[in-house]
């Protein structure tokens, strides 16, 4: 237990709140002709993110004054909690069905998905078993492979919803706090070479991602189809140009381009910010690894450090997969751009995660 409390890291605040505003923005911008189509109110999409975001930024402020080390003492029931929301959600009548995937549980208006809230859960969860079992993490029998059924159980129940995205997204956390741990390297890559062919049964073993998958290699085989997404999201990257077309002035958001204010709003922000708002982004995500690594580096005690490297890759490996997607380097996974996409239950779990982190850096020793 560690009673040093100094400040926040503020280089983390700045950048959070950096990318949150401009998200807001973006979010006005790219949502404004839908909204006023599907609801007669050009605002409709921003008032919900500026509540989210509310939410979001109060549990990031009650968390950063809550000493982390209270979530090793949680981390097994809220596992437990994590896993029965998984279930319960894809119980047909309770679970929100929209777009052929069941991913919602809600309550009236409010709706939120398990898979987001497990993101967050499993970094703590596997930040206490990884500090429990020390250097035990060397050894594959005892070490490796129960964390490997643990996750084996959340891909598969996040799988089913369908989100292979999100899925992805935790085996690379997951990786990611295995190396910072002490993992052989020998094991983790007998891990990944094991995975490539279990990834590839998830991807064919579906339609729609089979096809997403070969419009990824060839998206104007399937121009109208499968492959449209991708292209009309280089058609607004490639229109931004250097400086962008101007904010507010994005063509592709007036209908062409699908899930302007949320998968790919990226490529809103780069047609309209350009290049370089694009680039200025990315920046702002690396600088954001950065801090956020350099917390886990100094932060004196093992589960802190483990815990500051699994929030740090989950935002930034969701984030390097978002752009990935928007700029066709890797097949379409529905996945979010943290702090820019609109969505209630990615912002306010991230922005959770985000208040951890700075809980661990007042305690960092330099």
């Amino acid at each position: 237990m560690l009673e040093r409390r100094g400040s926040p890291d503020l280089g983390i605040l700045f950048t959070v709140l950096t990318l949150l505003g401009l998200g807001v923005i973006m979010v006005l911008s790219s949502s404004s002709i839908r909204a006023l189509w599907q609801y007669n109110d050009s605002y409709f999409y921003l008032k919900r993110q500026l509540a989210w975001s509310a939410i979001g930024l109060a549990a990031m402020v009650l968390v950063m004054n809550i000493n982390y080390w209270h979530l090793q003492r949680w981390a097994k029931g809220l596992m437990l909690l994590g896993l029965a929301g998984l279930v319960v959600v894809l119980v047909p009548g309770v679970g929100i069905e929209y777009h052929e995937a069941r991913r919602w549980l809600g309550l009236g208006s409010i709706s939120f998905q398990p898979s987001e809230l497990m993101k967050l859960i499993f970094v703590i969860f596997l930040a206490d078993h990884l500090t429990r079992i020390g250097d035990r993490v060397t050894d594959f029998f005892r070490g490796i492979v129960p964390i490997v059924v643990i996750l084996g159980v959340v891909f598969l129940l996040i799988l089913l919803e369908p989100d292979l995205g999100t899925a992805v997204a935790i085996t690379g956390t997951v990786a990611v706090m295995l190396f910072a741990a002490g993992s052989r390297l020998l094991h983790l890559f007998l891990l990944g070479a094991g995975s490539v062919p279990l990834l590839l049964v998830a991807v064919f073993s579906a339609d729609y991602r089979r096809r997403r998958f070969f419009a990824f290699l060839d998206p104007w085989s399937e121009r109208l189809g499968s492959g449209y997404h991708i292209i009309q999201s280089l058609y607004a990257l490639g229109s931004g140009g250097i400086f962008g077309v101007g904010l507010g002035r994005s063509r592709q958001k007036w209908f062409y381009l699908p899930e302007q204010h949320t998968d790919f709003i990226f490529a809103v922000l780069a047609e309209e910010l350009g290049f370089l708002g694009g680039v200025t982004v990315i920046v702002l995500f690396f600088f954001l690894a950065w801090r956020g690594y350099r917390v886990a580096l100094t932060i004196p005690d093992r589960f802190g450090s483990l815990l500051a490297v699994g929030i740090t890759t989950m935002i930034t490996l969701q984030a390097l997969i978002n752009i990935g997607v928007v700029t066709g380097s890797i097949p379409i996974t529905g996945i979010p751009l943290p702090f820019l996409s609109y969505g209630g239950s990615s912002l306010v779990f991230t922005l959770t995660g985000v208040g951890i982190l700075l809980n661990i850096s007042k305690h960092t020793v330099h």
